[in-house]
């Protein structure tokens, strides 16, 4: 009983305070002088009465807070889901710019205005495929980000299923350009590619290939680290063969023109550089693989690795070795 009536005395000192802030705020607003406040008394008064009644009802409805009970229900009744057209403009595009294309699609039936924007669709074509020809030049008659998210969707699935058909309906529906070096960004800058079909792919338009690799930058960036991204866009062979070596080639003279300055203060070469990533490739196997009981140590990479390219300081390599065996696979 104690417990409740100290409850109670607490309540009633904040329901005062809070009474009293938003009473005053209200006659500053409406120009009321200090003489038209309300005096602490009267509020006292005032909010002890309405705590007095409330309980008269919790006694009469044997402790139970129907009252309340029933308030709570008929606001939640009210409140529902927003409507969005009672938002200001920039707000409703800002909570619809959080759902994907399919979400959009559904919520166009009730906003139909709101989620058939242009500035919508076009951050959902962007996002996903963020270059296209298309989106350099004048728009045709008739051109909406809705429709292109739609054919961009079908080329996509086409390319997973078949890479020349896919990158054939892009050129038809004037997506990309018939250019080596368009359909290099368009593939640099796309996640939806299936990475087995786009190997194929390279492996086959090796003038996209070359572009491809050119749009990497891999300045200040550490070897193994380097060739992490490397293969996260262009994905190795499972097995060993003239496209892996075509691959490092092109990876270890792309990364000896990014990095002129580290390259002539190493003493390392393009050659030497193959012949690095051959090596981190070899060690990446030998650590992670769970066939491979007896792991190659630190000093045993050292010496194999300099043996093969004599130039390179023991620290360097063994830094490679480190950044391998904390971090893992270099083409995982």
């Amino acid at each position: 009983m104690g417990t409740r009536c100290q409850e109670a005395g607490v309540g009633l000192q904040m329901g005062q305070g809070l009474w009293r802030v938003a009473r005053n705020q209200q006659l500053q607003q409406e120009g009321y002088s200090e003489q038209g406040y309300l005096s602490r008394e009267q509020s006292r008064r005032m909010a002890a009465s309405n705590i007095a009644n409330t309980s008269h009802r919790k006694q009469v409805q044997g402790g139970i807070d129907i009252y309340h009970l029933l308030k709570a229900r008929k606001s939640k009744e009210q409140e529902g889901f927003i409507n969005l057209e009672m938002l200001p403009p920039e707000l409703s595009f800002t909570i619809l710019s959080y759902l994907n294309a399919t979400d959009l699609c559904l919520a166009s039936c009730v906003w139909q205005d709101l989620a058939n924007d242009e500035l919508l669709w076009q951050g959902l074509c962007k996002s996903t495929w963020g270059h296209c020809s298309i989106y350099n030049k004048n728009p045709p008659i008739g051109f909406s980000f809705r429709k292109l998210y739609m054919q961009l969707d079908e080329g996509s699935l086409t390319f997973n299923a078949n890479p020349d058909e896919g990158v054939n309906y892009f050129m038809s529906k004037g997506i990309l350009d018939d250019s080596p070096k368009e359909i290099a960004k368009f593939i640099f800058c796309t996640r939806t590619l299936n990475w087995k079909k786009l190997r194929i792919y390279l492996d086959e338009r090796r003038d996209v290939l070359d572009d491809l690799v050119t749009l990497h930058n891999f300045r200040n960036q550490f070897l193994p680290n380097a060739l992490r991204e490397f293969f996260r866009h262009i994905h190795a062979p499972e097995e060993r063969g003239e496209y892996l070596e075509t691959l490092i080639t092109k990876f270890s003279h792309r990364f000896c023109a990014c990095n002129p300055d580290l390259m002539r203060e190493l003493g390392l070469s393009p050659d030497a550089v193959y012949v690095l990533c051959y090596s981190l490739i070899l060690l990446s196997i030998d650590l992670t693989s769970p066939h491979v009981k007896n792991k190659m140590s630190k000093r045993e990479f050292i010496r194999n690795t300099r043996r093969a390219a004599q130039n390179i300081s023991e620290d360097f390599v063994g830094h490679l070795y480190d950044n391998i065996y904390l971090i893992g696979h270099v083409a995982a």
